[in-house]
């Protein structure tokens, strides 16, 4: 479908709602950017967003001016009674896909306790795999091509809304328009550009997490050795300190086995004394009665 006959629609669409519900002029949402705080986002009004944006996903698909879109989006919104600026539904949309695709390496129950609309995002997505591969398959393409094609879908279902924000800042009137621009030479050019820069920051960030990483394995090395230099010197002191005791006590032990002897020794001599003296008493004693003739 035309893009420029897709927009008028929407302009046509949008100015009709406008009419009917002449409150979606309010200020609270015409202005978002004051300075109060947004009211967060319930659990009921993120999933009626998801809903309403996922009814609309073909359509935001398949146009890249979107200002139009979002709008519907919020007056849909506000006739579930939850009053959000478009800006405010484009900002809510944005971090939910950007949580989702930091799901996509998560196991699915860790997904779903990590982000409780896992499933309901999921559904989109899939939905929107299974439009590029039936547009694919209907455009008839060679192998080769699909097959490199099918590898880009995954990567382009995500590059789509990121490319939102860039076409819609860019967004003019159509009817101020002085000549109308090539939108297909606009958006390569941007996907162009958004890939060699998205290659470079990525580029850029692996780089960053590898000298982190680096870093940080040589500071825990460091630490490492520091710890063990320290242990290592409270081992050598104590082994050293317990060394020192048992040379102390082995000369304590020699001192004492030496005064041990040299008592021994001494008590020794005193008993062969008392021994020599009591010998010498008996054979006196015994002469003096020989002499004496008691025998």
């Amino acid at each position: 479908m035309d893009q420029h006959h897709q927009l008028h629609q929407l302009q046509y669409l949008n100015k009709h709602h406008h009419h009917l519900h002449p409150q979606s002029q309010t200020p609270e949402l015409a202005s978002p950017a004051t300075g109060d705080r947004f009211p967060q986002w319930s659990l009921e009004e993120t999933k009626e967003l998801i809903a309403i944006r996922g009814e609309l996903d073909q359509t935001f698909m398949e146009t890249k001016r979107n200002k139009l879109l979002w709008e519907v989006v919020s007056n849909k919104m506000r006739d579930k009674s939850f009053l959000r600026s478009p800006e405010q539904c484009k900002c809510k949309w944005k971090n939910l896909v950007t949580r989702f695709k930091g799901c996509e390496t998560m196991e699915e129950e860790t997904a779903r306790q990590q982000f409780p609309f896992y499933d309901d995002m999921q559904i989109i997505f899939a939905s929107r795999m299974q439009r590029m591969l039936w547009a694919e398959s209907e455009g008839g393409g060679g192998g080769g091509t699909s097959g490199i094609t099918r590898k880009r879908s995954h990567s382009e279902q995500f590059s789509s809304d990121e490319e939102e924000e860039n076409v819609n800042e860019e967004l003019v009137d159509i009817s101020n328009e002085p000549k109308p621009l090539n939108p297909k030479k606009n958006i390569a050019k941007k996907r162009k550009g958004g890939i060699s820069n998205s290659s470079g920051g990525a580029n850029n960030s692996v780089r960053e997490v590898l000298d982190e990483f680096m870093r940080h394995q040589l500071r825990m090395e460091n630490e490492w050795r520091e710890r063990w230099e320290v242990r290592e010197k409270e081992r050598a002191e104590k082994e050293e300190e317990w060394r020192r005791k048992m040379e102390e006590l082995e000369k304590e032990r020699m001192a004492m086995e030496r005064m041990w002897r040299d008592r021994e020794e001494q008590r020794r001599s005193r008993e062969e004394m008392r021994a020599e003296k009591r010998d010498s008493l008996i054979n006196a004693l015994l002469a003096k009665l020989t002499r004496d003739g008691s025998f």
